[in-house]
């Protein structure tokens, strides 16, 4: 397999248009899941949350690492090139596929489309070209500095999340402490943050468009999970934003 420039470049153009339909779609009216759900009218058709978050997540694990493993020659050069691979992978395999999957106490989930882009990892495997001095450029360091903090935050606000209800509770309750002190959706800031931080990172149209599909498909969820909440409990903190801190 090789580099197809036009055909990264179009991937990346939809990834765009995607994420402007998601937004379009989703910022006005939530997506019905989780606590948005219609309890009364749940479709069918739908799979157990563990199951759905699995299966939509692991193509994005299996095959850049599968494009890896198969490269000839191996993509072996250079050191930041292959930082950033392992980055993605970890990514999915720790957080999405494989480790947070056992953690999902949701009853139902809906699959996304984030699950099916492997554009990154094609990207990186077959089209990449960074010198070798990469890992000291600006753009790798505050890209990975932004990459680990998102992911430290993403993690431990899903920590403090599966630690509001113990086990067989089903009700809602504020999220305290981290940083849901200032914000509703930390777990999806942190998400945001650590896109945007790959994306500075390898500096590429294709992690560019990721990122900004990430911004707009979870960040209207993070939207009106702090309007629900705002309108559930009479004592949820005024000052808590949405998705930034002390400014959305």
């Amino acid at each position: 397999m090789q580099c197809y420039p036009g055909l990264v470049l179009a991937l990346s153009s939809l990834l765009g248009a995607l994420a402007l339909l998601q937004l379009s779609l989703y910022l006005r009216v939530p997506s019905r899941y989780g606590k948005h759900e219609e309890r009364l009218c749940r479709p069918r058709g739908r799979l157990p949350a563990r199951c759905a978050w699995f299966l939509q997540e692991l193509p994005s694990f299996l095959v850049p690492a599968l494009l890896l493993a198969l490269r000839s020659p191996p993509r072996l050069e250079p050191l930041g090139c292959r930082l950033l691979c392992c980055l993605f992978c970890w990514h999915y395999f720790y957080r999405e596929a494989f480790i947070t999957p056992n953690f999902v106490s949701s009853t139902i989930a809906n699959i996304h489309e984030e699950g099916i882009f492997s554009l990154e990892g094609y990207y990186l495997i077959y089209c990449a070209e960074y010198p070798n001095d990469w890992c000291t450029d600006i753009r790798f360091t505050s890209g990975l500095l932004l990459f680990l903090l998102g992911m430290g935050i993403n993690i431990h606000s899903d920590l403090l999340l599966r630690q509001l209800r113990k086990p067989g509770e089903v009700t809602y309750k504020i999220p305290q402490g981290g940083l849901f002190t200032y914000v509703s959706g930390a777990n999806y800031f942190g998400e945001i943050v650590e896109w945007f931080g790959f994306a500075i990172a390898t500096w590429s149209l294709p992690a560019f468009a990721f990122a900004f599909f990430t911004l707009c498909c979870i960040g209207p969820r993070a939207y009106h999970h702090h309007r629900y909440y705002l309108k559930t409990f009479t004592d949820y903190p005024k000052s808590r934003k949405a998705l930034i801190p002390f400014v959305f």
